[in-house]
Parts: C-alpha cells; structure tokens; sequence
C-alpha cells in the first residue's frame, strides 16, 4: 500500500481529483497579484513564507478600524461590546475550521512561534523534568528546534531528532525506535517547510500515546494546504500562524487538549489572563483567557476568522486537489532544466518546490528571477538542519497556493533559464 493510501485507512481525508472553483475568479480577490514588478507582472510563489491576503480580508479588517475599534472584554460601551462580540466569534469560527470540541481550547497568540514556545514554557516546563527526552525530526523549523534546545539546556530534557531519508521522506519505522518510557513529548511538523514533506502525523501521535507521550503538531505550513481535524489526529497541541492561510500576519493559534490547558500555569502574565488580583495573590482567569495577557490582536483575530471564511467557501479538499496538480505540473517542468537538482522529493508532498541549479547561487538566482517578476524565496528556509543534512548552504523554493497557475510555474521555468543563461 502506498504512502498517501495508507494516510486515508488513518483518517486522514483522501483528495478528490475534481476541481470546482473558479481560477480567474479567485485571482481576481487577492488584489496584490494585480501588479507589475520590474516591468512585468507580479508571479508570487513565496507562499511558504506568507500568503496574499483577499479583499474579503482587507475589508473585514478595514470595517473594524473604522468602525467597530475598542479593546474587548474590558467595556460595557458599544463599540467594545461590538468587538468582543467579533473577537469571541471569531474565536468559535476557528474552533469549527479545525474541529476542536470547545472554542475554550482555542488560545490566540501571535504566531506559530509563539505557540511552541507557549507549550515549551508552560507544559514543558511545569511536567517535565532531568532526564525526559523530547522527540523532533531534522526536518523542522527552527521554531521547532530552538525553544526544546532552551529546556535542554536550563532544565536537563533530552532532545532526540528522528530522521529522514535521501529524498526527505519521514522515516516512520526509525522514529518508532526511538520511543521508550523516556519519550515524554514529541514536537513534529505536518508539512516541511523546506522540503514539502507531508509526515504521516496520525501515525505519529499514535505512536507516542502508545509510550504516554504527549504530542504538538507543528502547523504552519499544513493549515492551508490539507484538511486539518484535530480530533481525529487525537493531536495533544495543534500550533498554525494566520499569515499562512490568506489571513493577517502577528495572530496565530495555539489548540490544547482541555485537561492540559487546565492544568498548565500561565505563559505570561498581565491584564485580562487573571480574575482577582491582590497584593496577598492572584487567581487566573479560565481558558482560554488564562493564556492571552494584555491587549490582543483583535483586528489580527477578526481577519483570521474572514481568511479562514474564505477559505471554508472554497474548500480544503478542492485547494489541495488543484494544488497537488500544480505541484506536479511544476516539478515536471523544474526537471527540463538542465543542472536543476530538486530537494526534497517524498512520496507524500504538498505545495514547495525547493531546488539547486549547478554553478549558479541560490541567491544569485532569486534576484535575478526578482528582476522578472518572479517572487520566490532563497536560502535556508530557517531550517538549517535539513540544508546540512542534504549538504547545501541554500536552495531557491517555489512555494504554491492556489491562486497560482500552471501559466506561472511556466513563467517561472523561462525566467529561470534565462537567468541561468545570463549567469553561466
């Protein structure tokens, strides 16, 4: 049985090959492609790093500032009960975007980032101890390595890394190995930034709940591309960041099990995460509020809710379908061109083209490809383990959504042979 059938006797959701939106339609909502960048027009394909934003988006987040702008759970004037009354709900449509049982469980941050360094600070610290070893894979970002690298160093866990294969393939059986009595978390992400690499999460989080591990599941790039349920991966932490998902930078979400967020001690501390405060003590507020100190990005939370609106109006299962056609499209394409290596080809992938071209630098290439209007990313992606272990100091990485085009992978492949002529 192949790796993406395996996946669907998991429950993770199986692609239908029907695509049913309307490409022209959707380009025509995201205003920023509608632009010309040194003369010609604009191919974005940096969406790994940050996606375009609808007008529908832009116009949520436009009608708030003028007209609904106040703090939230602090008023008992119209406005604040106005915005509170957007923030909560936004709040709600998140819950439903992922399928978690409560809106309780839906804590809002500043980023996927944050979120990690949330679990880190505050589960991490609070339950485990010397000696506990955290499980990573080498493919992950470095949001993902650097906040367990911290425990390690000022708490004593140990931090074990689950390898990968030649063509970035997660490898399954390896990381089983590396669960014992000791494993008492396991961070992975869903989807490589740098690679593409769709992991067999459900698999995963099995897997360490066979040994009492908990499990966050890293998020960011997965949340706009797949299907995302959290109670059917039975995840203990889901971590996404809005930006990623045609939604506003600087908000972000962190989901917890109930019972782990209960017992968790605060991450920060200030206005709106506490009931009662006294110079005697403190009594903190309920979930989700216990993990949102001060001011929050409520114009940030109002859009993400649009973004993900509009993305539910769509349809994950009819973005990931094109998606994957375009995916294949483009690594076809990429591989006419000559000296052209890929990096990162998994059997279960999604959405990033990351590449070499011989005798040319990667950034060397993207100014170059800038130059025509081609947006793409270069360099190490913040994943410099995964660069080290194919043993490359950058690559260039196409990254797709699905306002893209098979019109500009093609634009991409002649801009890229020109460059390449102009460079050798």
């Amino acid at each position: 049985m192949n790796q993406a059938a395996n996946m669907a006797t998991k429950g993770e959701p199986s692609q239908p090959q029907a695509v049913r939106f309307d490409l022209e339609k959707v380009r025509s909502d995201f205003p920023t492609l509608n632009q010309k960048v040194s003369g010609h027009d604009l191919v974005y394909l940096d969406n790994g790093a940050s996606t375009q934003k609808p007008q529908q988006v832009i116009d949520t987040i436009k009608a708030y500032y003028e007209n609904d702008n106040s703090n939230v759970h602090r008023g008992i004037h119209t406005l604040s009960q106005r915005a509170t009354d957007k923030f909560e709900a936004a709040r709600v449509t998140v819950q439903s975007f992922i399928n978690a049982e409560s809106d309780a469980q839906i804590i809002f941050t500043n980023g996927t980032t944050e979120s990690i360094n949330l679990v880190a600070h505050s589960y991490a610290r609070a339950f485990l101890q010397a000696g506990d070893e955290i499980i990573i894979s080498t493919m992950e970002h470095h949001s993902n390595i650097v906040p367990w690298q911290l425990l390690e160093q000022q708490i004593g866990i140990k931090l074990v890394v689950a390898p990968i294969d030649k063509n970035g393939n997660f490898l399954l059986d390896e990381y089983t190995k590396l669960l014992s009595e000791k494993t008492k978390f396991v961070s992975i992400t869903q989807l490589s930034n740098a690679l593409g690499t769709i992991t067999p999460i459900k698999a995963i989080i099995e897997a360490a709940h066979n040994v009492g591990a908990k499990v966050m599941v890293d998020g960011a790039q997965a949340i706009a591309h797949t299907e995302v349920d959290v109670q059917a991966l039975d995840c203990d932490f889901y971590a996404f960041s809005g930006h990623k998902i045609f939604s506003p930078t600087g908000i972000g979400v962190l989901y917890g099990k109930r019972e782990l967020l209960d017992a968790m001690p605060p991450y920060q501390s200030g206005g709106d995460m506490i009931k009662v405060v006294s110079f005697s003590g403190t009594t903190f507020n309920e979930l989700p509020h216990k993990f949102e100190a001060g001011t929050p990005n409520i114009a940030g939370v109002i859009g993400l809710a649009a973004g993900l609106d509009y993305v539910s109006d769509i349809g994950i299962a009819n973005i990931a379908a094109y998606e994957k056609e375009l995916l294949d499209y483009g690594t076809h394409r990429l591989s006419e061109i000559e000296g052209l290596s890929m990096i990162g080809s998994a059997d279960n992938k999604a959405s990033i083209l990351s590449f070499q071209i011989n005798g040319v630098h990667a950034s060397d290439l993207g100014t170059l490809l800038d130059h025509q209007g081609i947006a793409i990313r270069v360099g190490h992606h913040c994943a410099m383990p995964v660069m080290e272990f194919f043993g490359v100091d950058a690559t260039a990485r196409a990254s797709l959504a699905f306002y893209n085009s098979k019109e500009d992978i093609d634009a991409l492949v002649a801009a890229i042979n020109k460059a390449v002529m102009m460079l050798k």
